[in-house]
């Protein structure tokens, strides 16, 4: 885990991150994870968030990947896994998507959305996406809106976390 801060901080965000995906209606399972995965310590196995916290790095990693099971729509769910947009073009577009649902979910945990947008991840982006948030520049919420999953007024609220 980065030395961002202390191993009992990570814990309680990791705790605090696993329960608002399991709340909000995803399976979430902690096993080894012994294969390299896409992110170090998070896998997504038949539409459940596989987490392995002794390889987990960066703990927001958990809402990103939870953001793409959440706007699959619920009948295809459960045939998400591995890298998602690996051979699946389709699921391209979800990634905005994903970017919207993982700052209204910061927003909804009242955490800063530098825990999503870390310098490790986004290619080199995580500043200018947090900047474009911080803005009201909502990357992904015309996808939000037309999943149902919020509306355009009440953004970063969600109406529901889960596509239907």
């Amino acid at each position: 885990m980065p030395a961002s801060g202390s191993a009992a901080t990570a814990t309680a965000l990791i705790d605090q991150l696993l329960a608002f995906v399991q709340d909000i209606g995803l399976t979430v399972r902690e096993a080894p994870l012994p294969e390299p995965t896409f992110l170090p310590g998070l896998l997504i196995e038949q539409g459940e968030l596989v987490v392995d916290r002794s390889r987990l790095l960066y703990p927001g990693d958990i809402l990103h990947e939870a953001g793409h099971v959440a706007v699959t729509p619920a009948a295809e769910r459960h045939l998400v896994g591995g890298h998602i947009t690996e051979n699946q073009p389709e699921k391209e577009g979800d990634e905005m998507a994903v970017h919207g649902w993982c700052y209204a979910a910061c927003m909804a945990l009242k955490l800063p959305a530098n825990v999503v947008f870390h310098p490790a991840g986004y290619r080199g982006a995580a500043d200018w996406f947090v900047s474009n948030f911080q803005q009201g520049t909502y990357i992904g919420l015309p996808l939000l809106v037309w999943m149902g999953l919020t509306t355009t007024e009440a953004y970063p609220q969600m109406t529901r976390w889960l596509r239907a």
